[in-house]
């Protein structure tokens, strides 16, 4: 079960931070500079409904703050980490909306080896040096966008975990629904179903045992040789059809045939009484 949360980040009361404090997001790109988790505490958490926005759970905390809400009034420069049925994500609250952060939460784990700086990286079955240009993370999970660092948005973007294992190439609308999905059958592949081994074929003899003791009795009597038993009931083959026309008996030559049986037997008179008999 997915779990829906959001926290709220506020900058640190430190020198360092004022020149980032209250700032539009379009002021922080102009001074080149970017936003850091490391510049920002969290001074709440809480739950959210599965329809909760940015926009909701900032009307929400700006029209009724939470009394365990550690910081002053949310504004300009927070940074609202939303977490959508597993699927986390980071924006910037700005003077007229939100703008999602890409890179804003990073894993502390000693087994990451991409982070948002990473550059002229190799990836394993792909052609040139690839560069991180985006970040989400799903499940507790992370994982990077790389874009081919020769051919730009000209070509489709990779997705590799934070060890730089290879999920997908086949990106070209960032992390849109689809590359989620792909991204969730990586994590929870599809069991294989066990492949049921194909029955080798059964000598005759085998057949005869399998066949259980009754129904063996019936075919034991209707078969007419003991290599037919095999599991299946009067199984005889059956007479070729013939299908040439020259080949096949005439029906007027067997007629005649039977009409001279019966007058042999019965005389001359049965046969014209069994002719009329027929006509009528």
């Amino acid at each position: 079960m997915n779990l829906n949360q959001y926290a709220i980040y506020q900058l640190k009361a430190i020198p360092e931070n004022r020149k980032l404090r209250f700032r539009p997001y379009k002021v922080i790109e102009a001074q080149k500079l970017s936003v850091r988790s490391d510049n920002y505490q969290q001074v709440y958490i809480g739950m959210a409904v599965p329809d909760d926005s940015p926009k909701s759970i900032y009307e929400k905390l700006l029209n009724n703050p939470p009394k365990k809400f550690a910081g002053h009034r949310i504004s300009v420069s927070d940074v609202i980490v939303h977490n959508k049925g597993g699927v986390t994500s980071a924006f910037y609250v700005d003077k007229d909306g939100f703008v999602a952060i890409a890179g804003f939460l990073r894993s502390n784990s000693s087994s990451t080896l991409i982070t948002m700086e990473t550059r002229d990286y190799p990836i394993e079955g792909c052609k040139g040096s690839w560069v991180a240009t985006d970040e989400i993370i799903i499940d507790g999970k992370q994982f990077f966008m790389m874009e081919s660092e020769q051919y730009g948005r000209n070509a489709a973007a990779v997705i590799i975990d934070s060890g730089g294992k290879f999920v997908t190439d086949d990106c070209t609308e960032g992390f849109d629904e689809k590359a989620i999905q792909q991204i969730r059958e990586y994590l929870h592949p599809p069991e294989r179903q066990p492949r049921i081994p194909e029955k080798p074929p059964l000598e005759i003899y085998q057949k005869y045992y399998e066949n259980g003791e009754y129904l063996r009795s019936a075919e034991i009597s209707e078969e007419q040789n003991y290599n037919m038993i095999d599991g299946r009931i009067n199984n005889q083959k059956k007479k070729p059809k013939v299908t040439d026309p020259k080949k096949r008996p005439s029906v007027l030559k067997l007629l005649h045939q039977k009409q001279d049986e019966l007058e042999k037997r019965y005389g001359k008179r049965e046969r014209e009484m069994t002719m009329e008999r027929n006509r009528k």
